[in-house]
């Protein structure tokens, strides 16, 4: 994964598409009462799992959006709390919309996978929420443990790609750069629910470069590719600013959320 202390310079260079499941806030009545109104509903609640296969490592994301709150509470499918969280200050006056979390993500040595799943249950997960004219807000969202295998016969100008950046033999080339590989179609063989199939909402390409003493340190560039493209050429543009070697990163998405990233490196001569 892109570090966080590294400055950035996003190079987009595709149009990429991603699609947001958006449903207005209803309201209603219950039992025939004109007087009683059911709660409002936020727009967007997701709760979703991202792997590193390469690095070992697990997180939770959480995004929500809607009408502004001062106070929200997830819990999860066994009721307890998963996150509570109070405005304080002059943003409570304001109110809060849209609101992303993501967990820290200790490596598997750390915290087993085994562990991580029961800290975290798949299931529903219920957000609650109080808007700033103290009506009440909730949501559902549903977390699943079926995570992406890693794409398969992963290749840089048709040679396999390292295992990670740290090997010892690199693929060397130049020119132009294609990364190919193979279309995901069942969920990783041991980490969450394995040995199902999956249905791959999108891929996504990172490429970074390092540059030593040079601003901005780190160049960075990603694309959103379509599930049924498994190929990607990286631009001349972007490639010619390495210096010696590029670090990939190919995620992919599922349609339940979870996202399975894998890394890795070539030089360029």
């Amino acid at each position: 994964m892109t570090s966080n202390e590294s400055r950035h310079l996003l190079l987009p260079v595709a149009f990429a598409v991603a699609a947001a499941l958006m449903a207005p806030a209803t309201f209603g009545t219950g039992n025939g009462d004109e007087d009683e109104e059911d709660e409002a509903e936020f727009e967007e609640a997701q709760i979703y799992l991202e792997l590193n296969d390469t690095d070992g490592d697990l997180g939770i994301h959480g995004l929500i959006d809607g009408d502004a709150w001062k106070r929200l509470k997830i819990f999860d499918p066994n009721e307890n709390v998963l996150m509570s969280a109070w405005i304080r200050g002059r943003l409570r006056q304001q109110g809060m919309t849209e609101f992303f979390f993501e967990s820290a993500e200790p490596t598997f040595d750390e915290l087993p996978p085994a562990r991580f799943f029961r800290r975290f249950p798949e299931g529903t997960y219920e957000i609650e929420g109080v808007t700033l004219d103290g009506e009440e807000i909730e949501g559902e969202a549903e977390l699943s443990h079926v995570m992406a295998a890693p794409p398969g016969n992963i290749r840089v100008n048709g040679i396999p790609a390292a295992e990670n950046c740290d090997a010892d033999d690199l693929p060397a080339v130049s020119g132009r750069v294609k990364l190919d590989w193979n279309a995901v179609t069942m969920s990783h063989p041991t980490i969450g629910t394995p040995g199902v199939p999956v249905k791959v909402l999108q891929y996504e390409v990172v490429a970074e470069i390092e540059r030593e003493g040079k601003e901005p340190e780190v160049l960075v560039m990603s694309t959103i590719l379509p599930r049924w493209k498994t190929q990607f050429a990286i631009p001349r543009e972007f490639t010619r600013l390495a210096e010696d070697e590029m670090k990939f990163e190919i995620i992919t998405k599922l349609d339940n959320g979870n996202q399975t990233a894998v890394e890795s490196c070539f030089e360029i001569e």
